[in-house]
């Protein structure tokens, strides 16, 4: 294929988010060029757009953005077999080693080298999918059924992410599960907690509308901000999901969960030291788990979408064009307006 350009979202500093032409050279071999079809805006890439950082992540070069991306194959390098020129996928972000200890031992989130699209976590900073093309490995390409849309594809990525986090907690089934925050994360969270058996599902937060769209999917909303949370939920918890990423929404989950009950923590945290009640922790004796990412359950997310058993493509409330991305950013931001923004490919 020659040289040509694609447009791509690319954030510069905090707030200076531009599309612009980026060229293209020839696709490598072993590697194919995926047009783009769908993309969800997430919260690190809203915190990206914010701040130009999430967590301990820092933009130091332009970055195009999106991890959450579906397409199809426009081109294939020499070498590749197993997909053709036109097949719809949905693009798993993340491309492991194989080779380091973490992923010999089955956890390829914590690979040491890994390559994970639209994220400053190394330098040079690795390229998103918010662009009209871009270039993927064959292994990260997961084909989608021709009647699921590419924004209900592109949402394989942060339901991976919320099946990795149920799982971290064990098997929820029969039990009370609490998700703190009512954003997309934690309404999937919700989605799974349900699909894996748990008895009861609620959700709290302090945003009104948030709270309105978890009651009308079946969930209890827990309104924070009127209300003590403990005086508010009619029993405690047995599992916590974190996913506000404020401080406050861990130590309340602290406070909350039962004694001997579990906490995972979704939400990405402020970088540096933070005030934790750890002492709570102990007295507790509280399974507290990090859920960074996910591993390898991205085929099962795809599989999940395509035969309808968790429907994704509910939490979507508004589509933007990918020329419209400052606009499509912005709304994302917008709570009352919004829970999930989806980038077009026209």
């Amino acid at each position: 294929m020659s040289i040509d350009n694609a447009r791509a979202v690319k954030i510069f500093a905090p707030e200076d988010l531009r599309v612009v032409d980026e060229p293209l050279g020839t696709v490598a071999p072993g590697m194919v060029r995926v047009k783009f079809g769908a993309g969800g805006i997430c919260g690190s890439d809203m915190h990206y757009f914010r701040h130009a950082r999430t967590g301990d992540f820092v933009v130091t070069s332009p970055l195009t953005l999106g991890h959450e991306v579906a397409g199809t194959i426009e081109a294939l390098g020499e070498g590749v077999s197993g997909l053709a020129i036109g097949d719809r996928v949905a693009v798993n972000p993340s491309r492991w080693c194989g080779e380091c200890p973490q992923c010999r031992a089955h956890r390829e989130n914590l690979c040491e080298n890994i390559y994970f699209m639209g994220s400053a976590s190394k330098t040079p900073h690795m390229a998103g999918g918010f662009a009209s093309s871009f270039d993927a490995v064959p292994a990260q390409c997961v084909k989608i059924p021709d009647g699921v849309p590419m924004e209900a594809a592109a949402l394989a990525e942060p339901l991976a992410v919320c099946l990795h986090a149920v799982s971290r907690a064990g098997d929820v089934s029969g039990k009370r599960v609490l998700v703190m925050g009512a954003g997309p994360i934690g309404l999937l969270t919700a989605m799974v907690a349900r699909y894996r058996g748990a008895a009861h599902v609620a959700l709290a937060d302090i945003a009104v509308g948030p709270l309105a769209f978890a009651a009308k999917l079946g969930f209890t909303p827990v309104d924070l901000s009127h209300a003590d949370l403990a005086a508010a939920l009619a029993e405690m918890p047995d599992v916590v999901f974190e996913a506000t990423g404020v401080p406050a929404g861990l130590n309340s989950a602290i406070r909350v969960v039962r004694r001997g009950g579990t906490i995972v923590q979704i939400g990405n945290l402020a970088a540096g030291e933070l005030p934790v009640l750890a002492n709570n922790v102990m007295s507790k004796e509280i399974d507290l788990k990090g859920s960074f990412r996910f591993g390898n359950v991205f085929d099962l997310a795809v599989q999940l979408i395509g035969n309808g058993t968790i429907d994704v493509a509910a939490l979507i409330t508004a589509r933007q064009p990918l020329e419209n991305a400052v606009a499509a950013f912005r709304l994302a931001l917008d709570r009352s307006q919004s829970v999930k923004v989806v980038l077009t490919a026209a």
